[in-house]
């Protein structure tokens, strides 16, 4: 009893993939290039894969903004006496002197 079910729902969900998976044909338009044809947002909703590839690229450009800010930071620390590498007992005061440098007005002299 138990094959002469599964038959039909094997046979339901295989019409169901080969449906899917089928290609529509569209007829392209001769007096348009396909290179000028609109493509974007306005035109047609997103597929999920093409969101999931725009939230990739945006997510990458956001960690690539972050990292040159952090290493613009630190370089501009660096360049006011503070040195990462050295194993400093006067860790924490020579940041905090490093920043008060980074931080003060171009024409102030200490």
């Amino acid at each position: 009893m138990r094959l002469s079910t599964s038959m039909p729902i094997l046979a339901a969900a295989a019409a169901a993939f080969l449906i899917g998976a089928a290609v529509p044909a569209y007829a392209q338009d001769a007096s348009a290039p396909a290179a000028a044809a609109p493509t974007g947002a306005a035109s047609q909703p997103l597929t999920k894969a093409e969101k999931k590839k725009q939230a990739k690229a945006q997510h990458k450009a956001e960690r690539k903004a972050a990292r040159a800010k952090n290493n613009a930071e630190l370089k501009k620390l660096e360049q006011n006496g503070y040195n990462p590498a050295v194993n400093d007992p006067n860790y924490p005061q020579n940041l905090q002197n490093a920043e008060k440098k980074a931080n003060a007005p171009a024409g102030a002299s200490q």
